[in-house]
């Protein structure tokens, strides 16, 4: 048995994201000022959907918060040599967190506008409807600054190799879900500021006042749906489940493309960055083929930035 054995190197396969990092800190701050206006605006003027944005709002910093140190954090262990495959699971990690708070703040907005809906109290719409403008204000700043938009790398491979000659063009999704959630939590606080000044003019010039809760079950329902969204992506990462992604028939296509005197007899795909992954491959062959060349054969893929070889020698007869 032949295995690929290489000298010291790093398993950091993941850049970071210093510009979001740094905008996600102009982000916290002014979420935290706003929510505080908001928190003590939607008390005094009795609006739920005020105060409910407010208490968002708070949870929302929480989540920046999280997502902010998740950065600090890959970046401050990423030369420990305990991880594995690097750090950028921590980023992974602080997403899944994040989403299990956004679905935590959609049961809240759910529980709290059907109470107010069987218990109404007077709104002092005059007071809270400016409130709830400036909130979806700094709400809209902050997705300004936190926008980044998915990353979508794409790669088209030529290479020949033995008889066959094959040509790829996938495009594989490079999201930092770190970010992703730091920003839908942004983007739902907003939602719901829309919805509270909705509800604010249509209870002030038609009175209903109704709608302030049904506006509430409505963002709820929305905000948990994205976050259950968020739990998947970042769940699937989290527990390895890559197996499913289109750069494993690559890897399968590449061993292939050796002949039917090559076996795979075993193969691991990992996600190790946005859009990266690391893969083991374990072969059975009659032939005297070099680790390297197998090595040499995947890496045409850029996606795949650690490659472990394992050959196993069958001699015929």
């Amino acid at each position: 048995m032949q295995n690929k054995t290489n000298p010291p190197h790093s398993h950091q396969f993941d850049e970071g994201n210093p510009l979001a990092q740094k905008k996600m800190l102009f982000a916290i701050i002014l979420t935290a000022v706003m929510m505080v206006f908001e928190i003590l605006g939607g008390w005094i003027f009795k609006s739920m959907a005020l105060l409910a944005d407010g208490w968002h709002m708070s949870s929302h910093v929480l989540a920046l918060g999280l997502a902010y140190a998740a950065y600090k954090a890959a970046r401050h262990y990423a030369d420990d040599p305990r991880f594995n495959m690097g750090t950028w699971r921590i980023e992974i990690l602080a997403g899944y967190s994040s989403a299990i708070l956004l679905l935590v703040i959609a049961g809240l907005m759910a529980f709290h506008s059907f109470e107010r809906l069987f218990f109404p109290v007077e709104i002092h719409y005059n007071e809270a409807i400016p409130i709830a403008i400036l909130g979806l204000l700094i709400n809209l700043v902050c997705a300004w600054l936190l926008h980044e938009g998915g990353h979508e790398h794409s790669h088209g491979h030529n290479y020949d190799h033995s008889h066959h000659h094959h040509e790829h063009g996938h495009s594989y999704e490079q999201h930092d879900l770190n970010h992703q959630a730091a920003f839908m939590h942004v983007v739902a606080d907003a939602l719901t500021s829309v919805f509270a000044i909705i509800a604010l003019f249509a209870g002030k010039y038609f009175g209903w006042d109704i709608l302030d809760s049904i506006l509430g079950i409505v963002g709820s329902v929305l905000v948990a749906r994205w976050s259950i969204g968020l739990l998947k992506q970042t769940g699937k990462t989290l527990l390895d489940a890559d197996m499913d992604a289109p750069v494993v028939e690559e890897i399968r296509e590449v061993i292939a493309g050796f002949g039917p005197k090559v076996q795979l007899t075993d193969i691991h795909v990992s996600r190790v960055g946005k859009g990266k992954f690391a893969c083991f491959v374990a072969l059975d062959t009659t032939l005297d083929l070099n680790p390297d060349q197998v090595r040499d054969a995947i890496s045409i893929h850029e996606e795949i930035v650690h490659i472990s070889v394992e050959i196993n020698p069958i001699t015929s007869g």
